[in-house]
């Protein structure tokens, strides 16, 4: 393995020159210097130097102070985003980690060596000076690097009680690389996987999610529970471990879900897809049942369920508003089409109304995933393939307010009526007219309908406008009790 200068951007050549000419050190360290041995372009670029934060300042202008570490973040002119911040933090060594998470003391002053022992894992304690060519692997990282094998820098206990978030990190880097994980390196995280619980939830969100996005995420998932992390953070996920389905399904509900998340990395599918991949079926184990149509066990009303919990896991886990919206929608939704055979166009409008338009390639292709997820080979049988015929036909037919052969303007011209709660009740009455019968899409009858509806008393016309919803909350509400009543909790 050798680093070949001419991947070295101008950018970061001249920080480290800088550093040179006046005097002090300048090695590329951490990460940037591994992938660069893998022959990967880094996500971002730090340098560590001999240089005290003092006068890496005095050096670099534009620049603006990261982090109670010495860290200096320089300002480049770069137009490549990885490019713009450069990162350089003086060498320095660690006091004790009272929290577990950060040092109550900072020492700046000592040598190459002294900073490269408190790093986390051997492949990362690397460091490369651009000068000379020079690499310094003090700790065998690059015989670790080269088999695929991920160990700490020194006694794992010792890493692991600095920094528990080093335990999520090393599952994270194993899924990145496709890497083992040191067995005496796995053994101190399984002694220490409580300490994760002192680590405050965003940081562990942000390592889980790094996780997902990995080319390997269900191998990430296994370490998680082998090394006894998840449970700290997301126990219901254990509690699909061992679930039996049977019928189509070759796997339990654990092995299931892992599959399915993992098509969906295959395909190289968003964040948002592969999370609905992983919680797509969280709820079968509160809703299993023995017996059913032709199965072994049934699992009535788990996509109500599971996207209840669902929701529950995303809050706890403090993501955006916006993924926990959409994650939600595709697990609540993921069974729609189960069976073409009962489906009509109607229902297929009203679930590309609920879910957005934007959404319902995304339902589509969980499906995909979640067939993939069950053992069996062939993607898109006859049967989805009929899914997608009836999406791409509701697709031309109204499923918003906005395709509508009128609008509230030309409402109002015929009426004399005012913008109002009243104008937005007879357009959604009228969509929901539109949703069971396209043909009705005409301008001379949402015209002519419009006219009547706004006729009628408001508090019929809401009743009108929200017979949708309260269907779909009839049926959901009928769904969970019958839950209830099977496993007499309610």
């Amino acid at each position: 393995m050798k680093i070949a200068p001419s991947n070295i951007p101008s950018e970061v050549v001249l920080v480290a020159e800088t550093l040179e000419q006046a005097g002090f050190t300048g090695y590329l360290v951490g990460g940037c210097t591994r992938d660069l041995l893998l022959g990967k372009t880094p996500k971002d670029w730090d340098l560590t130097t001999d240089a005290h934060p003092e006068q890496i300042q005095a050096l670099f202008p534009e620049h603006y102070a990261n982090n109670d570490y010495g860290t200096i973040g320089v300002k480049t002119e770069s137009e490549d985003p990885t490019l713009k911040i450069i990162e350089v933090t003086p060498y320095r060594t660690e006091g004790t980690y009272s929290d577990a998470r950060r040092p109550d003391t900072v020492e700046f002053g000592v040598t190459l060596e002294e900073d490269l022992k408190r790093r986390d894992f051997t492949f990362n304690a690397l460091a490369y000076r651009p000068s000379s060519g020079e690499l310094i692997d003090l700790f065998a990282g690059q015989a670790d690097l080269a088999h695929n094998r991920l160990k700490t820098v020194g006694d794992p206990d010792d890493r692991f009680a600095e920094d528990a978030l080093r335990m999520m990190r090393a599952v994270r880097l194993a899924a990145e690389h496709t890497c083992v994980i040191d067995p005496h390196t796995m053994e101190a995280i399984i002694r220490h996987s409580q300490e994760i619980s002192r680590i405050s939830i965003e940081r562990v969100a942000g390592e889980f999610l790094r996780i997902i996005n990995s080319p390997t995420p269900m191998q990430g998932i296994v370490f998680l529970e082998k090394l006894g992390l998840l449970q700290h953070f997301l126990p219901e996920l254990l509690d699909t471990i061992g679930c039996e389905q049977g019928g189509i399904h070759s796997f339990d509900v654990y092995e299931h879900l892992l599959r399915t998340l993992q098509a969906a990395a295959d395909k190289g599918f968003s964040q948002n897809m592969r999370l609905a991949a992983l919680f797509h079926d969280i709820g079968k184990p509160p809703t299993r049942r023995t017996g059913g149509k032709n199965k072994k066990y049934s699992f009535f009303g788990h996509e109500v369920v599971g996207a209840r919990m669902t929701k529950v896991i995303l809050e706890r886990l403090k993501l955006p508003r916006e993924t926990i919206t959409e994650v939600v929608n595709l697990v609540r939704w993921h069974m729609f089409f189960s069976d073409p055979d009962e489906i009509t166009l109607s229902a297929v409008r009203r679930t590309i109304a609920r879910i957005g338009e934007e959404n319902i390639e995304n339902l589509l292709n969980l499906r995909v995933c979640d067939r993939v997820g069950t053992g069996r080979p062939k993607e898109q049988p006859f049967r989805f393939r009929k899914y997608k015929a009836m999406v791409d036909q509701a697709l031309r037919d109204p499923i918003s307010v906005k395709m509508l052969k009128t609008n509230g303007d030309r409402l109002m011209d015929l009426t004399g009526e005012r913008p109002g709660r009243k104008l937005g009740y007879v357009l959604h009455a009228l969509l929901e007219e539109a949703l069971e019968d396209p043909s009705k899409n005409t301008i001379e009858y949402m015209e002519t309908r419009g006219v009547e509806l706004f006729s009628l008393p408001e508090a019929e016309l809401i009743k009108l406008a929200e017979a949708g919803k309260a269907k779909q909350a009839a049926e959901e509400a009928a769904v969970l009790k019958d839950i209830q009543r099977t496993h007499q909790v309610g």
